[in-house]
C-alpha cells in the first residue's frame, strides 16, 4: 500500500502534516443486466418468447454467489451488524453515503452527486481518489481480534482491534446534514497500566489522480490539501463539465498513542463541493465542530432525528427485522437532509451514489427504479425528499422533450437511463427506444405525490404542470388508431418484462399510459385549465389486454400463457398501479404469472407478488414470496444484489425499495388514492406488531401501532405553512374517528382510510 507519507505528497511539494486530534484500480461490477447485448431468438440459452429475445441467464464469470445468513446482532439490536471478518467480495462491503457524496468502506474512490463523465452512453459517475479508503493496521501483532460494525442507528461503519493491552477503533461516515463532508476518526485506548507508547499504521492507497477528472494541486486551506478539476468529457456535445473542488486532512503514514496518554483520538475530514468557496466553507464548519468535540454528534443526531421520523419497525423474526433496518439505512441515507430547500437532489440510480463508475451497477444512471420501487416508500416517510427527487425530473424536462422530437413524438419522452441532462444514455439503443413505460412511471409518481400532498405549489410555480402536459402529450403522440378494435394501440415497445420487445399493446405500458392522461386530465381541472379533449378520449379508448375467457391479463398481444416472464411486469397492474379488475381477475393474474417468473430474476419481483397476495388475505402465500427476497440479502453487513447469483447491480437500492412496499404497503394495505389513504392490515401469525412512525398525509404525521386485534393511530405533528387538513379515519362499515394531534385513537382491525375531515374539528 502506498501511504500518503511515502513520497506522493512531496512529488506535488505537500509536506506531510498529522491528523486533526482531539484529548485496486480494477473494479467490479460488469454483470449487470444491460452488459450484453440482447441476444436473438433461437439462439443456445434464449428463453423462449413471442417475438422476443432473452437476456442472458447464467452468472458471468467472477461472480460470487452471495453470502446469506443471519449476521450477528450487537447485544440483540437488529439495527447494528457486527462481524468478525469482511466479505471475500469488496462489492459487498457497506456503503457509506449522504445526499451527495458516497463510497464504500476502504474504497479508493468516492462520487459526487450529479458529477458524470463521459458521453450519452458512456457516461458514468466521475471518480474522485478518496482519502477515507484508509486501513488500521497493526505492526507486529500476529492474528488481533478484530471486529467491522454497520451502526444503521447511528449512520457509521467502525473497524475495532484489540491487541494485548489496548484497542483501535477507527469510525466512517459521511455527515448526514452537512452533505458535503465525510468524515473519519481512529481512537486507541489503552486496557491496562502500561506506559510504553502504541503505534498504528494507517494504510492507504490514496494518491490525488483520477481518469475522470483533470485534477490539479491548488494552495493549502487551514492545514489540508487542495486538488480541483473539471470531467474530462461531457454528457452531451458542447455541454457542461462539472468541476470537483476537494479539502482533505493529510493522513500520515503512522499514530501514536504517548506512553503518559490512557485515550486519544485523531479525525480526519473530506470536503468536496462543486466551488472552491462551499468547499473551504464546509472544510471550516468541519473544523469548528472538530474543535468543539461535536463533528460526529452533529451528524449521530441529524441521522438519529430523520430515524425517528421514518421509522418501520415490527416484532417479528429477527432476519425480517435485520432486513427491515439494512434497507431503511441504506435508503435513508441516499436522501437529502431536512431544511435543505435549496439543495439540489440528482436522483437515486439503482445502486446509489457509492457506485457507478464506468461498468459497474449501470454507469450511476437513473431509472425507472427511483420512480417506482424507491419513491412511494420516500413518500410516505419523508415528502421533502419525495418533491426533491420530482425536481430532479423537472429540471431534466428538457432533455426529455429532445428524446421524444429525436424519436418523432411530441411533448417529453424521459430516458430509460438519465444523468444530468435527461437525454437518452443507456448505451444500448432498444432500451431508449422501446422501455416507454419509465415516462408514465414518472408521472404516477407525480400523482402519488399530489394525492399525499396536495401540494400545488409544485404544479402551478415550480415546472410541474409543464412536465405532467408534456408527458400527456407524448401517450397521445405515441398512440395509433386501430380500426378493426376501434382502441388505441401502443406499438412496437419492451414491456418490464425484457425477455420481450417489439411488442404490441404492452397490458402495463398501456395501462400506465392510461393513468397518465386521466391524472392530467384531473390536475388540469384542479389548476382551472381547459383539458384536451383528446386526453380523456384517449384515456378511454386505449387498450389494455384483457383475455376475456381465462379473465387475466395477456402480457401483451399474442403473449401466450406459460411463456417466462423476466420480473414483475402484470402483477404491477393491481399494485402500484391499482388498474381497475375484480379480485378474480388479480388472483388470475398472480397465479399466471408467479410460475413461470424467472427465479434468478431481479431482487424487486417477488415483493410485488407478496403484496397482491396480502390483498386477497393470503398471507402465508404472500411469505412465501416475500422470503425469496433474503437470497439477495448479503452477509454481514445486508448489502442488496440484484439477482441471487449476486451478478448484477450491488447494494441494489431497487430491491430493496421492493421490500419496504411489501412491508409499508403490503403489511398495511395502505393505498394513496385522490379521496384518501386507504388500509387494510394482513401480517403472518409471526408478526405480533407493526409500528409506523411519521406516516405523512396532507401536512400531517402520523404514528401508527397494527396488530391482529386493533389499529391505533395518533396524529403526531401538523403542518402550520402550508396549513394541515385536519383528518379523520373512517371505516368500511360507516364509523368514523376525528384524529387530532396528540390524541390516540383505536379502532377494530378493519379495512378503512384516513381522509380530510369535512369539518374542522376543534
Amino acid at each position: 500500500m502506498l501511504g500518503w507519507g511515502d513520497g506522493v505528497e512531496r512529488e506535488l511539494g505537500w509536506s506531510t502534516p498529522l491528523g486533526v486530534t482531539r484529548g485496486d484500480s480494477k473494479r467490479a461490477g460488469d454483470g449487470d443486466r444491460r452488459a450484453a447485448p440482447l441476444r436473438q431468438p433461437g439462439r443456445p440459452g434464449d428463453v423462449p418468447g413471442s417475438g422476443a429475445a432473452a437476456r442472458p441467464l447464467t452468472p458471468r464469470p467472477g461472480r460470487a454467489a452471495p453470502q446469506v445468513g443471519a449476521a450477528a446482532m450487537a447485544e440483540g439490536d437488529p439495527a447494528v451488524f457486527t462481524a468478525r471478518a469482511l466479505p471475500a467480495d469488496p462489492r459487498l462491503l457497506p456503503t457509506v453515503t449522504n445526499a451527495y457524496l458516497g463510497t464504500r468502506a476502504f474504497r479508493d474512490i468516492l462520487h459526487v452527486g450529479g458529477v458524470y463523465s463521459g458521453a450519452a452512453g458512456d457516461t458514468h459517475r466521475a471518480d474522485v481518489p478518496s482519502p477515507l479508503g484508509v486501513r488500521v493496521a497493526v505492526p507486529g501483532t500476529d492474528s488481533p481480534a478484530e471486529s467491522f460494525t454497520l451502526n444503521t442507528r447511528t449512520g457509521t461503519f467502525s473497524h475495532t482491534i484489540q491487541c494485548p493491552g489496548y484497542v483501535a477503533t477507527q469510525q466512517l461516515y459521511a455527515h448526514h446534514s452537512l452533505v458535503h463532508l465525510m468524515a473519519f476518526s481512529v481512537t486507541i485506548r489503552r486496557l491496562d497500566r502500561s506506559t510504553q507508547p502504541v503505534t498504528i499504521q494507517l494504510q492507504t492507497p490514496f494518491v490525488p489522480q483520477s481518469q475522470d477528472l483533470d485534477l490539479l494541486p491548488g494552495l493549502g486551506f487551514q492545514g489540508a490539501h487542495y486538488v480541483h478539476g473539471q470531467t474530462l468529457v461531457p454528457e452531451v456535445e458542447g455541454g457542461p463539465r462539472p468541476t470537483v473542488h476537494m479539502l482533505w486532512t493529510p493522513v500520515p503514514p503512522s499514530l501514536t498513542l504517548g506512553g503518559e496518554e490512557q485515550e486519544r483520538s485523531w479525525e480526519f475530514l473530506t470536503a468536496v463541493a462543486e466551488s472552491e468557496e462551499e468547499a473551504k466553507r464546509s472544510y471550516g464548519e468541519g473544523l469548528s465542530l472538530m474543535a468543539a468535540g461535536a463533528l460526529l454528534r452533529s451528524h449521530t443526531r441529524a441521522w438519529a432525528a430523520l430515524r425517528r421520523r421514518c421509522s418501520v419497525e415490527l416484532d417479528g423474526p429477527p432476519a425480517l427485522q435485520q432486513a427491515l433496518h439494512g434497507c431503511l439505512y441504506y435508503l435513508l441515507s441516499a436522501l437529502p437532509p431536512r431544511g435543505s430547500p435549496g439543495f439540489l437532489f440528482h436522483g437515486i440510480s439503482p445502486g446509489g451514489l457509492s457506485n457507478g463508475t464506468r461498468g459497474e451497477d449501470y454507469w450511476g444512471h437513473i431509472f425507472w427504479d427511483q420512480d417506482t420501487w424507491m419513491f412511494p416508500n420516500i413518500l410516505l416517510l419523508y415528502p421533502e425528499a419525495a418533491r426533491a427527487i420530482l425536481e430532479y425530473r423537472i429540471r431534466t424536462l428538457a432533455g426529455a422533450v429532445r428524446n421524444a422530437r429525436e424519436q418523432g413524438y411530441e411533448g417529453a419522452k424521459f430516458p430509460w437511463e438519465s444523468a444530468a441532462t435527461g437525454r437518452e444514455v443507456c448505451p444500448e439503443e432498444i432500451y431508449g427506444a422501446q422501455e416507454i413505460h419509465v415516462t408514465g412511471d414518472v408521472l404516477v409518481a407525480f400523482e402519488q405525490y399530489y394525492c399525499t400532498t396536495q401540494d400545488q405549489k409544485l404544479f402551478r410555480e415550480d415546472g410541474g404542470w409543464e412536465l405532467v402536459e408534456a408527458v400527456a402529450q407524448y401517450w397521445c403522440s405515441r398512440m395509433v388508431w386501430s380500426e378493426e378494435e376501434q382502441l388505441y394501440h401502443i406499438r412496437g415497445v419492451m414491456p418490464p418484462d425484457e425477455y420481450h420487445h417489439q411488442v404490441d399493446n404492452s397490458a402495463y405500458t398501456n395501462a400506465v399510459a392510461r393513468r397518465s392522461l386521466n391524472f392530467a386530465a384531473e390536475v388540469a381541472r384542479d389548476l382551472l385549465l381547459p383539458v384536451p379533449e383528446e386526453w380523456e378520449d384517449r384515456a378511454r379508448k386505449i387498450k389494455v389486454p384483457f383475455d376475456a375467457e381465462r379473465k387475466y391479463h395477456p402480457e401483451y398481444d399474442g403473449y401466450s400463457p406459460g411463456e417466462p416472464v423476466k420480473q414483475a411486469d402484470v402483477v404491477l397492474l393491481g399494485f402500484p398501479l391499482m388498474h381497475p379488475m375484480s379480485s378474480e381477475v388479480r388472483r388470475n393474474d398472480l397465479e399466471m404469472y408467479e410460475p413461470v417468473t424467472d427465479p434468478a430474476g431481479p431482487a424487486m419481483t417477488w415483493s410485488m407478488f407478496a403484496v397482491g397476495w396480502l390483498e386477497l388475505k393470503e398471507v402465508q402465500r404472500a411469505q412465501s414470496q416475500l422470503h425469496k427476497c433474503f437470497s439477495n440479502i448479503t452477509e454481514p453487513f445486508k448489502v442488496w444484489v440484484e439477482n441471487s447469483d449476486g451478478s448484477g447491480a450491488v447494494n441494489f437500492l431497487t430491491g430493496m425499495g421492493g421490500f419496504l412496499q411489501a412491508i409499508l404497503f403490503g403489511y398495511t394495505g395502505f393505498r394513496i388514492s385522490r379521496s384518501g389513504l386507504r388500509f387494510d392490515p394482513a401480517f403472518p401469525h409471526d408478526i405480533t406488531e407493526l409500528k409506523l412512525s411519521g406516516i405523512s398525509y396532507l401536512g400531517n404525521k402520523l404514528d401508527f401501532a397494527i396488530t391482529t386485534a386493533e389499529i391505533c393511530t395518533e396524529v403526531t405533528e401538523t403542518s402550520q405553512d402550508p396549513l394541515a387538513s385536519p383528518l379523520e379515519a373512517v371505516l368500511e362499515s360507516g364509523h368514523r374517528f376525528p384524529l387530532r394531534e396528540g390524541q390516540s385513537v383505536s379502532f377494530p382491525m378493519a379495512p378503512g382510510w384516513i381522509q380530510r375531515s369535512p369539518t374542522r374539528t376543534p
